[in-house]
């Protein structure tokens, strides 16, 4: 769990007063997180293996990438934590079966068996090196016999068995490219009453100062724009109102929910190695994209001089994370 150095400040709302969030945290995403295919503002969930990652220290890039989600999960476990205790309060006790579409590392899927304990969770990737990291930590936990794994395309719905009772999408249904068709056959898959619950972030993550290079004032906001432009012609989804599109789909929204989360100095541990992969991957992305000044003012931020962010102290994280839960009505087929 971060620090209590860490501080969340919630920003809009469309639902009953929260329930506060828990103490307890899975070893997670995150996600961040969670992934996407993948674009770099997204730490968290599902089709990480699509593209190759900055990693630090010599680090394979899945090493990076599953770095990444991990600390995506743990700087930001406290809302985590917060958000499964309101999917708790509206799925009712005796919650059996879950899906996680696009696990990733399993930072979601451990939050998951942790929160439902009488659950079983079947993980779904489409990467089969996330899978096994996911396998591996469920065996060294003693929960593998909770865990079932599916290699799979989420875009394409939900696969593996009907009748789930909740299925948790975090940061994946922005990579479908037909939202209607991939929640009809979610809805398909759950049980007439069930839930789909939706994460998502706004972009990239916020950590500079605006003037963190002086010669270059503004340079996260033009990275951001040009993450912006890139995301609309690849992922045209990321952003989009799921609260429409579930209604759409015949589900029941339920909750509604965006919160501004802020981590502040003193930071928690990780967060400056999570700032930089961030940064590293959005360097990779934009490479050709922007000017070479900014390009160049990037690397001195990634480049593990004494200007690299791994080693300042005027960070500050920030990332905007919005929830949808929706059920599946139960008089429906």
């Amino acid at each position: 769990m971060a620090p209590s150095s860490s501080h969340p400040h919630p920003a809009a709302s469309h639902e009953p007063a929260p329930h506060p969030a828990a103490s307890h945290e899975p070893a997670p995403h995150p996600a961040a997180p969670h992934a996407p295919a993948p674009h770099a503002a997204d730490p968290h969930g599902a089709g990480h293996h699509r593209h190759g990652h900055a990693a630090p220290d010599g680090a394979g890039p899945r090493d990076g990438l599953a770095r990444l989600l991990d600390l995506d999960a743990e700087l930001f476990a406290p809302y985590r934590a917060g958000v499964l205790d309101r999917l708790a309060h509206l799925a009712g006790d005796g919650v059996s079966r879950i899906t996680d579409l696009g696990a990733g590392t399993g930072t979601g899927t451990f939050a998951l068996l942790e929160r439902f304990p009488g659950a079983r969770v079947t993980a779904v990737d489409t990467s089969p090196d996330m899978l096994a990291l996911l396998t591996a930590a469920a065996r060294e936990r003693g929960l593998d016999g909770r865990l079932a794994t599916l290699e799979a395309d989420v875009t394409e719905g939900l696969p593996g068995p009907v009748g789930a009772e909740l299925v948790w999408a975090s940061a994946a249904l922005h990579h479908f490219g037909d939202p209607a068709a991939s929640l009809a056959g979610i809805r398909a898959g759950l049980r007439p009453g069930g839930l789909l619950a939706v994460a998502e972030m706004d972009g990239m993550p916020r950590f500079l100062p605006e003037d963190v290079v002086p010669d270059r004032p503004g340079l996260e906001g033009r990275l951001r724009a040009a993450l912006d432009a890139l995301h609309a012609e690849r992922v045209p989804h990321l952003g989009d109102d799921w609260g429409a599109h579930l209604t759409a789909a015949g589900f029941t929204v339920e909750l509604e929910h965006a919160e501004d989360l802020e981590l502040r100095a003193p930071l928690p541990e990780g967060a400056g190695l999570y700032a930089y992969l961030v940064l590293a991957r959005v360097r990779e992305t934009l490479d050709g994209r922007v000017a070479g000044e900014d390009l160049a003012a990037l690397d001195a931020l990634v480049g593990g001089g004494p200007d690299d962010v791994r080693h300042r102290d005027d960070l500050v994280v920030r990332s905007r994370r919005e929830l949808w839960v929706a059920r599946r009505p139960g008089d429906t087929a």
